[in-house]
């Protein structure tokens, strides 16, 4: 079995579209650019992991690095968008692993444990990454066609994780679990995962020019 192609799901980092429970304590363009930098973080990630291919899908105008390939999100809900960037991207044979923009943290060893289970004969079916705030921050799949049940999924609740693995299951899979990781949301999240990061990420400088930190109130 070749090397998994790696989908990575992105919206362009234009202020007002993008990381809005950033503001406050944000404005609109701070959040753009935390945005531009953990979506340039992740993509230099991908890039230096091994992969049959790599894909940017996107919603919105941004230029993909050199030797990837680029899709525009089709559909209505998140769900549908995730199914359909791993049917619109499919090749038989070839296994997918599909990210976010919002773990900048991410190492090029989570994308290569991913492709070594799938990539394992009696090795897993999939392989899913829990997100602490109950949702999941990558799937893979040995099979990309099953990725069809996230369209029934309800996304961005604290139990999308835990359903999802469910389904999966459901669907006769095995799934192995990889390390769970923090979601960026917030500025509380930006400042506990841009401690995750390297000093010189794009991420972790974007943060401590952009982020203010929160307020302790004495009492």
């Amino acid at each position: 079995m070749s090397a998994p192609r790696v989908l990575v799901l992105a919206k362009a980092p234009a202020p007002g579209r993008v990381k809005t429970r950033l503001c406050p304590p944000c404005t609109p363009e701070q959040a753009a650019r935390i945005a531009a930098a953990a979506l340039a973080d992740t993509l230099d990630t991908v890039t230096t992991a091994a992969a049959s291919s790599r894909v940017l899908v996107l919603d919105g105008d941004y230029l993909a690095p050199a030797g990837w390939a680029m899709l525009t999100q089709r559909g209505g809900s998140l769900g549908d968008r995730l199914a359909n960037a791993f049917a619109d991207s499919r090749t038989p044979g070839t296994p997918a692993v599909l990210i976010g923009m919002d773990t900048p943290q991410l190492a090029a060893d989570h994308l290569d444990t991913a492709r070594e289970l799938l990539g394992t004969p009696g090795g897993p079916d999939a392989v899913l990454g829990p997100a602490t705030d109950g949702g999941w921050w990558t799937l893979g799949l040995r099979d990309p066609g099953h990725a069809t049940v996230l369209r029934t999924i309800a996304t961005s609740t604290a139990s999308t994780g835990r359903r999802t693995l469910i389904a999966l299951r459901r669907r006769g899979l095995r799934v192995h679990l990889m390390p769970r990781l923090r979601d960026v949301d917030t500025a509380a999240d930006a400042h506990a995962v841009a401690t995750l990061c390297p000093p010189e990420s794009r991420f972790a400088r974007a943060v401590a020019t952009d982020v203010p930190l929160p307020v302790v109130v004495a009492r």
